[in-house]
């Protein structure tokens, strides 16, 4: 069975930091790229970060400069860190997994709400 649940999601000030995790089961970690996506109420989903297996990282611009995404392939554990948060940061973050090995699927999380409010 296929897990990816998503912790650490909550209200946070503007200007203030959040800290998500996602643990996974299921799948085979090591050669997954995990990846961190948001939707907002009535927009699509985007991305937000990625990282493979290799620890090759790649942020949308939204994100870029003020995330870091890691991962702790002993733990099978994916993490985002954001800072300076604005209220466009406000949604639904999903963890995302996509193997990279040849027919691999991709799998999502059921998501964690990031509320940016005063």
């Amino acid at each position: 069975q296929v897990q990816l649940v998503e912790s650490g999601g909550g209200l946070v000030q503007p200007g203030g930091s959040l800290s998500l995790s996602c643990a996974a089961s299921g799948i085979d970690f090591s050669r997954s790229t995990m990846g961190w996506y948001r939707q907002a109420p009535g927009k699509e989903r985007e991305l937000v970060a990625t990282i493979s297996s290799g620890r090759y990282r790649s942020y949308a611009d939204s994100a870029k400069g003020r995330s870091t995404i890691s991962r702790d392939n002993a733990k099978n554990t994916v993490y985002l860190q954001m800072y300076d948060l604005k209220p466009d940061d406000t949604a639904v973050y999903y963890c995302n997994a996509r193997a990279e090995y040849w027919g691999g699927q991709a799998y999502w999380g059921k998501g964690t709400l990031v509320n940016v409010s005063s």
